[in-house]
C-alpha cells in the first residue's frame, strides 16, 4: 500500500535531524523517501546548519571567556 501524502513541516524537521545523525532505518528512508519535498528538505536543511554553526560558535565563545 502506497501512502502519496506528503510529509508535514515537523516530519522534515525529523528527518532533517535523523540525517545530521546518520542513523536511520532502511523502512523509515524509504517512508521518507515517498513523501518528503526536495524544497523543503532543502531549506531545513540549511537552517539547521545555520543553527548548529551558531549555536557552536555560542559554546566556543562563552568557553573561551
Amino acid at each position: 500500500m502506497e501512502n502519496n501524502k506528503e510529509a508535514t513541516f515537523l516530519q522534515t524537521i525529523r528527518a532533517v535531524l535523523w540525517s545530521f545523525f546518520g542513523i536511520r532505518s532502511k523502512t523509515g528512508y524509504d517512508a521518507d523517501m515517498q513523501q518528503l519535498n526536495f524544497a523543503k528538505v532543502v531549506v531545513v536543511g540549511i537552517l539547521a546548519a545555520a543553527v548548529f554553526v551558531i549555536s557552536l560558535i555560542l559554546l566556543v565563545s562563552f568557553i573561551a571567556k
